[in-house]
């Protein structure tokens, strides 16, 4: 079998004030696989930390984007080309305010919705949307509530924290899945998980 890249983007806002709040979703994720993994994400390159690992066989790439969630593509397009990996071979882990608290959605493909992060992505893509994708739920934004003061806040009661760090367990499982047995399977396995 032949060595391919694959990336992993984790999508959130750097910085102390930002961590553990429901927009760091893909941050916490790739937090679980360092761990997992051995490995520090640490070295600055192209607008984000990467390090670089073997799993499977295969070379992986962790990318957490420094640029701030809404000009995470200026990161992820540039890491792209320059590890020339496929689209279809980089995985995005993003927070889903539409999503229960705690559920995964993956996906071999598809827009951006509300997702800004996203959005970027797609944009300095040029709206190429062959990768995959995995949400993590944060859950819906309070009557009252507005979107950025809700996806900037962390989780109020101890349960929902506990269901979060369950959460970004079952998203790297997901990723260890996709990289061992592709995206179907990966979709059978964690879809509404």
């Amino acid at each position: 079998m032949e060595k391919q890249t694959f990336i992993v983007v984790g999508l959130g806002n750097p910085g102390a004030q930002y961590a553990r709040t429901r927009h760091n979703a893909g941050f916490e994720t790739l937090e679980v696989l360092s761990r997992r993994w051995g490995v520090e994400i640490s070295r600055k390159k192209l607008g984000g930390l990467v390090a670089e690992t073997t799993y499977n066989g295969h070379r992986v790439v962790l990318v957490l984007p420094q640029t701030y969630m809404n000009a995470s593509g200026e990161c992820v397009q540039p890491i792209l080309q320059w590890y020339k990996a496929p689209l279809a071979n980089m995985v995005v882990i993003y927070d889903d305010i539409d999503l229960a608290l705690g559920r995964l959605r993956v996906r071999k493909s598809g827009s951006a919705g509300t997702h800004n992060g996203m959005r970027s992505i797609l944009g300095c893509l040029g709206n190429q949307q062959g990768f995959p994708r995995i949400r993590v739920g944060v859950g819906a934004k309070p009557e009252g509530w507005d979107l950025a003061d809700w996806v900037l806040s962390t989780y109020r009661l101890r349960e929902e924290r506990e269901e979060m760090e369950k959460a970004f367990v079952r998203a790297a499982d997901c990723v260890e899945d996709w990289l061992k047995n592709g995206i179907e399977h990966a979709m059978q396995q964690y879809n509404g998980k």
